[in-house]
């Protein structure tokens, strides 16, 4: 093997511990085939591999360390694309990325006119990648921020605009003459210049060479990249009709012919109608895009904080965590933070979903662009910039509209080898009409061969994914659903399964005093403030109930004497002498105290779902509290919308059966799995996939992750945690089910979208070719044909924007 096979790579390692972890490394890779050899430096974290590129690749190195428990660091860049004309270009970018060195994996989306790479920064820049892309034809423009690509966009709209009037100004003449040719069209008035050969080639040739500029430039580039796009269709179509008939006109100089069969008209026309379906493409993309520009909108632009105790308004920007920032009523809250002084109602709505506002007091929580409804507020900045609950919705719903959906690759297949194929059957079609059809009429061989490449561009197929991805996955994040990838959109419509975890996600979560029984002979206001002061003491989350619940009754508590709490049991305390017992029936019987007349209650309440606690005064049983875990006014309800759609309800629970089979029945659960270990999750999960079902786990802790990563989908209610809410495919922003069932809906009804806007782009295609070939359309209807077949696949997807959900 020659020395100039080899190729040496730096590969950054992340999870190394110590030298073994290195060694262990090093020995795997120096055992797959095609490596010459691999060092693994500890202290630099990287790996230095010389192998052979024809037999392996940094991809299968990477999944050979990923086996071994580590992980390859990669960076991640975005790009605009520019130049960009059908969904053939978008799969040579595509294609481009992915072959250069140290690229893990480029997507490149053409309806954002957006590329996203995983790279290996020691093995390649962003400047190397941008150089790459221009190569080919295109340009690659770093995303810096994210206002400046919706600029971007804006100046593209505006330029296509121009093009267009430019081009429509001077074909409208050549409209003219053209339809003036009709029988019907007979009582139209024609100037007799508009018939001379040379008017129309004035008129012409600066629509085929300015405002066609655009196709020549990219079917140029296209066939020396030994490719072909819609710019080779478009080039080849309107040159065979603009110089057909400029050698027309030539050869009709000195004949004394007047009324010569001239195609200028096709050529200018179906370059106007292309650049319309542009103009109409550029604007409705930028529709699709809406929820994007909605959510950067709902950011405050400035923020009022205390600087050297001096009020001072500074931008968003400038803001820094730690700052003490002042909130005034019906103001936007401007970055997360926690309330130090104050209290009000937050509506956060925008960013949940959830319209009835929050009650929000010191030590509160508080998430950047909610709108304080009602009182003054101080917050302590946690979080600012690119760190803040909104800018990392935005940047989850920009992955998601920017990711591929496994079904968009068999149309990036097709659109890959369309082009070439239907070149071959214009000609084929041209040879038939001129050879058998019209035998040795050109002219008329021509047209049907313009017709046949300009009906089939297939930029209606590279648009039917990506534009119902964009407009889905947008209006989901409106109603509180953050798709993590097109590809979860997409996989959530086939689940058939739903499991959700009880605690905090078909519960609120925190416990409430329902039941106070007095037994004895001392009346409830003052049992109560004696058990209230009693487990005011204790840290008991149980305990932090009882009080709350006693303290809500407006009853004050009194000075504890004494206080003991007996781990497994209950508490004990000393009041004003009164020496009081709460807790468990073994804590009775350890007292000699007789509970028997409690006992039949005490399961009773305990059937319901409620946790009771005995209460034993100076000696005696005085009576019983009880503290339950609620459920969310909204389960039943979303737990019936599940039902309506089809899916099997399952609630997941580390508590009892018995208190597990209260709470299903309470909102319409039929199977409880009960008494599950947090670690026993994940298999519960794995035990229902075996069965063949398709499986979304839905929960809210950090005991839920590893359940949320091994189901099919896995969705985090968003007031959880944030290592569930990584471990999810899908983040549902507020606590309350109907999110699920939301998502669930969002992603059957882009599937279908999707399939939709498949169906009519092949349609127009196949059905489309034929009747050009058989003479049926004329070339400037088929562009105008192909150019509504792509608007009307964007406005389609925009369907998706004005989804309505029904919560009844």
């Amino acid at each position: 093997m020659s020395q100039s096979t080899i190729k040496e790579s730096q590969i950054p390692i992340i999870g190394m511990t110590c030298a073994a972890c290195a060694n262990r490394i090093e020995k795997g890779l120096n055992k797959m085939d095609g490596i010459e050899e691999a060092n693994v430096n500890f202290a630099l974290e990287k790996a230095i591999v010389k192998y052979r590129p024809e037999v392996t690749n940094l991809g299968e190195m990477e999944k050979k360390i990923n086996s071994l428990g580590y992980e390859v660091e990669s960076e991640k860049a975005d790009f605009n694309l520019v130049g960009m004309t059908c969904a053939a270009c978008a799969n040579r970018i595509e294609k481009t990325l992915n072959k250069l060195d140290g690229v893990k994996n480029a997507t490149v989306n053409f309806a954002l006119e957006t590329g996203s790479v995983e790279y290996n920064p020691s093995e390649i820049s962003i400047q190397e990648m941008s150089k790459a892309v221009e190569k080919i034809g295109y340009q690659a423009i770093p995303k810096q921020d994210k206002e400046d690509t919706l600029d971007y966009r804006e100046k593209e709209i505006e330029k296509q605009k121009g093009k267009f009037i430019f081009s429509l100004i001077l074909s409208i003449p050549l409209l003219w003459a053209m339809v003036s040719h009709f029988k019907f069209t007979s009582f139209i008035y024609l100037p007799e210049m508009l018939m001379n050969p040379w008017v129309q080639f004035a008129l012409a040739t600066p629509v085929q060479f300015i405002i066609g500029k655009q196709f020549y430039v990219g079917a140029y580039k296209a066939l020396r990249n030994k490719s072909a796009n819609m710019d080779v269709l478009v080039a080849l179509g309107t040159s065979a009709a603009y110089f057909y008939s400029l050698y027309v006109a030539i050869a009709s100089i000195g004949s004394g012919e007047h009324m010569v069969d001239l195609y200028f008209e096709t050529s200018a026309v179906l370059i106007t109608l292309i650049i319309l379906g542009k103009l109409f493409e550029a604007r409705a993309k930028g529709r699709s895009s809406e929820a994007i520009k909605k959510l950067m909108g709902l950011q405050a632009k400035t923020a009022i904080v205390l600087r050297n105790e001096k009020e001072i308004e500074i931008p968003l920007e400038e803001v820094v965590v730690g700052d003490i920032i002042l909130v005034k009523p019906g103001e936007k809250i401007p970055v997360d933070g926690i309330i130090v002084e104050g209290q009000s109602a937050l509506d956060e709505s925008m960013l949940t979903g959830e319209s009835v506002p929050v009650d929000k007091t010191v030590g509160d929580d508080v998430i950047g662009s909610t709108i304080n409804r009602n009182g003054f507020l101080k917050i302590n900045a946690t979080k600012v910039g690119k760190d803040t609950a909104l800018s990392q919705i935005i940047k989850v719903v920009e992955e998601a509209q920017g990711s591929k959906a496994p079904i968009q690759r068999l149309a990036d297949q097709i659109s890959g080898i369309f082009v070439p194929i239907v070149v071959g059957l214009a000609f084929l079609t041209f040879i038939v009409w001129y050879v058998w059809v019209s035998p040795g009429e050109f002219a008329v061989a021509l047209e049907k061969l313009i017709a046949v490449l300009v009906i089939a561009c297939p930029c209606a197929l590279g648009l039917a994914t990506p534009t119902s991805i964009m407009a889905g996955s947008g209006r989901a994040a409106e109603l509180g659903v953050l798709f993590k990838g097109g590809e979860h959109l997409e996989q959530t419509h086939r689940i058939n399964t739903i499991v959700l975890d009880k605690t905090g996600t078909v519960t609120n979560g925190k416990p409430v005093l329902t039941d106070i029984i007095v037994d004895g002979d001392m009346d409830e206001m003052t049992f109560s403030q004696l058990v209230g002061s009693a487990e005011k003491q204790s840290e008991h989350p149980l305990a932090e109930a009882i009080v709350q619940g006693i303290t809500e009754k407006k009853i004050s508590l009194l000075n504890v004497d004494h206080f003991e709490a007996i781990p497994g049991y209950g508490i004990a305390a000393r009041i004003n002498n009164n020496h009081i017992l709460v807790g468990t029936k073994k804590l009775m019987q350890q007292n000699d105290i007789n509970v028997d007349s409690a006992i039949k209650r005490m399961e009773k309440l305990e059937e319901s779902g409620k946790t009771t606690m005995l209460v034993a005064i100076n000696g005696s049983f005085m009576g019983m509290v009880a503290v339950a875990d609620t459920v969310k006014d909204t389960s039943k309800q979303a737990i019936r919308r599940l039902k309506d759609l089809g899916l099997e309800v399952i609630m997941m629970t580390g508590d009892n059966q018995r208190t597990a089979n209260a709470i299903a029945s309470e909102v319409g659960i039929d199977h409880v799995i009960a008494e599950v270990l947090p670690e026993g999750k994940a298999d519960e999960v794995k035990k229902l996939q075996q069965q063949g079902k398709r499986v979304a786990m839905v929960g809210d802790g950090i005991n839920d992750a590893p359940a949320l990563a091994i189901s099919d989908i896995g969705m985090a209610i968003g007031t959880g945690t944030d290592i569930a809410m990584e471990a999810a495919d899908i983040t549902l922003m507020r606590g309350d089910l109907n999110a699920i069932a939301d998502a669930i809906l969002m992603s059957h009804k882009t599937i279908r979208n999707i399939k939709q806007n498949l169906f009519w782009a092949f349609a127009y295609n196949t059905l489309g070719i034929p009747v050009a070939a058989l003479g049926f359309l004329a070339p400037w209807l088929a562009g105008a044909a192909m150019a509504f077949s792509s608007v009307s696949v964007v406005l389609n997807a925009l369907r998706l924007q004005r989804v309505k959900v029904n919560k009844a």
